[in-house]
């Protein structure tokens, strides 16, 4: 096998989904997907080590600049929409796919749990793409958004671990060393950057690539996954980013021009059409993305409206937290590697996923989009136009007075 050729052909896809993307202004992390389920069913799409590494470092990248983009002071003025759309967005939909899996479909209790925790997920590296594609990523509503999805995984990762918990030093071991490594890594950062920045070797890049792929390291090595790690280091690091926007700039350029379309090619890969076109694998997966798709709604859209978003904001932000693919790519590869479900399982389950990747990012981004005013050098406090966020109408109404 020529690797040099295998590469130009996967790159050659995601070239021209990037074509597609902007001469049809879709989000370009679907059009990788769907240009993925043709190379994987169509051309035979090679999936071999050196691109599974690249792909899996493009998800912790992406999922690390998702991090980043959480603002501390975002975060600590609507803590609590945050909390409650991130909580609701996890509990309904982990809930009522468990329950289906296990009352209805008849999968076993662990193969249900995995349902569960796949279908409860927050796709971060779509609503990411998407906010950084709109711009909204520098308004609050985006931040909110994206500090939402935060809560929504972190539930995700959470019941993974205490649901299918392995114990041993190894874990105990990585748990210790990421606390601390959080714990020093803003104030060394901060030192770093203003020590050794602004070089054309980016040296600040590849402290982050240290500290990511050191960490990821661990996580595997304590049957974790990295992608919580390299969300809770962006996290801890965007006060820091935020004083070097060109580090991030910088960081964004390579991830999503190398890294990102061998994640989301590879996701599409796995879909199996002939696995799907069966009547049981079709209404199994089409049963599963509603169920998904309805608890979402059940349960997100009236804590939005609860906390005073208007009725194409509540939408908008309901239909993107519906979104889902990393978590619930790496939840259903968990089973399947574990032997919680088996090949046929595993397949519907990525292919519900990539579903909720789909529909509800199209939707939101044709019917219910919002026209907020984008943050700018010159507007360093953005502020929505057509939608005002939890508590900014009373705050604006006490300054004016």
């Amino acid at each position: 096998m020529n690797q040099w050729l295998t590469a130009a052909l996967w790159m050659a896809l995601a070239l021209t989904a990037s074509v597609v993307s902007v001469r049809f202004a879709v989000s370009v992390a679907l059009t990788e997907i769907m240009f993925g389920v043709v190379g994987g069913n169509l051309l035979h799409l090679q999936v071999t080590e050196w691109v599974t590494f690249l792909a899996g470092l493009g998800s912790i990248m992406l999922t690390f600049l998702a991090g980043a983009e959480i603002e501390v002071e975002a975060l600590r003025d609507h803590w609590r929409p945050v909390l409650a759309i991130g909580t609701a967005s996890f509990a309904l939909p982990f809930a009522g796919a468990w329950a289906y899996a296990l009352h209805i479909a008849h999968w076993t209790p662990d193969g249900a749990k995995i349902c569960g925790i796949a279908l409860s997920t927050t796709s971060v590296a779509v609503v990411y793409a998407v906010m950084i594609e709109t711009g909204l990523n520098r308004s609050q509503l985006g931040k909110l958004i994206l500090a939402a999805c935060f809560v929504t995984d972190l539930g995700t990762v959470l019941a993974l671990g205490v649901l299918f918990a392995n114990v041993n030093m190894w874990l105990l071991l990585f748990a210790v060393v990421t606390a601390i490594t959080l714990a020093v890594t803003p104030r060394f950062a901060r030192w770093f950057f203003a020590r050794f920045g602004n070089h054309v070797s980016q040296p600040e890049l590849k402290l982050i690539f240290v500290l990511l792929l050191f960490l990821g390291g661990l996580a595997v090595q304590a049957n974790s996954e990295a992608v919580l790690t390299a969300y809770l280091l962006g996290l801890v690091v965007a006060s820091v980013m935020v004083q070097h926007r060109e580090v991030v700039l910088n960081m964004r350029a390579t991830v999503f021009a190398l890294l990102t379309p061998f994640y989301f090619l590879k996701a599409g890969s796995y879909v199996s059409i002939p696995a799907l076109v069966t009547w049981t694998g079709f209404s199994l997966t089409a049963v599963l993305l509603g169920v998904k798709l309805v608890a979402k709604l059940v349960g997100t859209y009236p804590v939005c409206r609860r906390f005073g978003m208007d009725r194409r904001v509540s939408a908008y932000t309901t239909l993107l937290m519906s979104t889902g693919l990393t978590f619930g790519t790496i939840s259903a590869l968990f089973g399947l590697t574990h032997g919680h479900i088996n090949q046929s399982q595993y397949t519907i389950l990525v292919a519900v996923v990539i579903g909720s990747a789909i529909v509800p990012t199209v939707i939101a981004q044709t019917f219910f989009r919002p026209q907020v005013a984008i943050a700018t050098d010159r507007t360093p406090n953005p502020a929505t136009t057509e939608c005002e966020l939890p508590g900014e109408a009373h705050r604006a109404a006490e300054s004016s007075a």
